[in-house]
């Protein structure tokens, strides 16, 4: 693969940058000048340090079907952690299955670059990264693990993190394979309600992430994607979002991760926009926050756009991917959808 012209930084897609930007170095990298370009071939591709990719594979404790890998911050070089340390990052090359498995870093930093930037949803830091044969990858810095001191020695403490399906009680042994999958969206309202003394605060939170999902046609939004992370004062609150990107391009799934979708069937009437309104109510969200939200996630097309555009996307996926989010803004820019009172049921 050819080494890609940067004309935008890959982590904030700011114009006018051939590296990443100084914001992006404060945000992602502690202010490090860190350099886009990995010290590695990309996976699968030299015999030399596939070992080293192989070896850091098994030692990843993060589930998921993509292949993952553990980096740090070595002085201003990332590089791949070693056994006996705690990687800070987790790298996310090419994946092996899919449709346009090439275009999936960029969609998925993109995506997570529309949520922070236009939407003000908290993220995981991100960047896209390059290996030094131009092949792209994702890297996300883990908000799960808190740095202390120095680096080189893997020293790290890490914060507690639990994933909805955890607090839920499921696993493939209790639940089967399609664990993570099961029920829909209002449960996960009814666990943070359990777990969370923030409920008021971070329910608002979750319900513009769903919101999101559904605008951008994120159809992997399953229970292990979401997920209370430990503050320094040792109570609970919703971590930062991750994992989110136009999962359509690549599969063909539905309109959501969860077989019952949105809400309970008993409750799933009406157009997309009087559903979540229906949510927003059984959630305790009140009248106003859920105005706030809505008029906020059908406001911003021509950020959007301007983001796809500077994004690394190439130019046919950029436009089914900004298609894609107009499809489905027109059914949540439903008239109806501007008064809860009417769907009282």
């Amino acid at each position: 693969m050819s080494f890609p012209k940067i004309k935008y930084c890959p982590g904030t897609l700011s114009e006018g940058f051939d590296t990443y930007s100084r914001t992006a170095l404060n945000r992602v990298f502690q202010g490090k000048k860190v350099h886009h370009v990995l010290p590695y071939d990309s996976p699968a591709s030299n015999p030399d340090t596939d070992q080293l990719f192989e070896e850091n594979r098994k030692r990843m404790s993060i589930s998921g079907v993509q292949e993952k890998f553990s980096v740090l911050l070595d002085k201003n070089k990332l590089r791949l952690a070693n056994e006996d340390e705690h990687g800070t990052y987790i790298l996310k090359p090419i994946p092996g299955a899919g449709k346009k498995p090439d275009q999936m870093p960029a969609n998925e930093h993109l995506t997570m670059q529309i949520a922070r930037q236009v939407y003000g949803i908290e993220t995981a830091e991100n960047a896209l990264i390059f290996f030094k044969d131009g092949t792209p990858a994702y890297i996300t810095k883990r908000f799960d693990v808190k740095e202390v001191g120095s680096l080189p020695n893997g020293q790290a403490q890490k914060l507690a993190q639990d994933d909805f399906a955890s607090l839920a009680k499921r696993t493939p042994q209790t639940h089967g394979e399609n664990y993570k999958y099961l029920g829909n969206y209002l449960d996960l309202f009814e666990l943070m309600r359990n777990y969370l003394t923030t409920y008021k605060i971070d329910a608002p939170k979750l319900l513009k992430i769903l919101v999101f999902n559904y605008l951008f046609s994120n159809g992997d939004a399953h229970f292990k994607n979401f997920s209370i992370l430990e503050t320094p004062f040792g109570d609970y609150r919703l971590s930062p979002a991750y994992d989110l990107l136009n999962s359509r391009i690549h599969i063909d799934d539905k309109d959501y991760a969860l077989d019952d979708g949105l809400l309970p069937r008993n409750l799933a009437q009406g157009n997309i926009a009087i559903q979540f309104a229906k949510l927003a109510e059984k959630a305790e969200i009140n009248e106003k926050t859920f105005q706030d939200i809505m008029t906020l996630m059908i406001s911003k097309s021509d950020l959007v756009e301007k983001m796809v555009a500077a994004s690394f996307l190439n130019d046919t996926t950029k436009r089914n991917y900004f298609q894609s989010y107009q499809g489905r803004l027109n059914q949540l820019n439903k008239k109806e959808m501007i008064i809860r009172n009417d769907t009282s049921m």
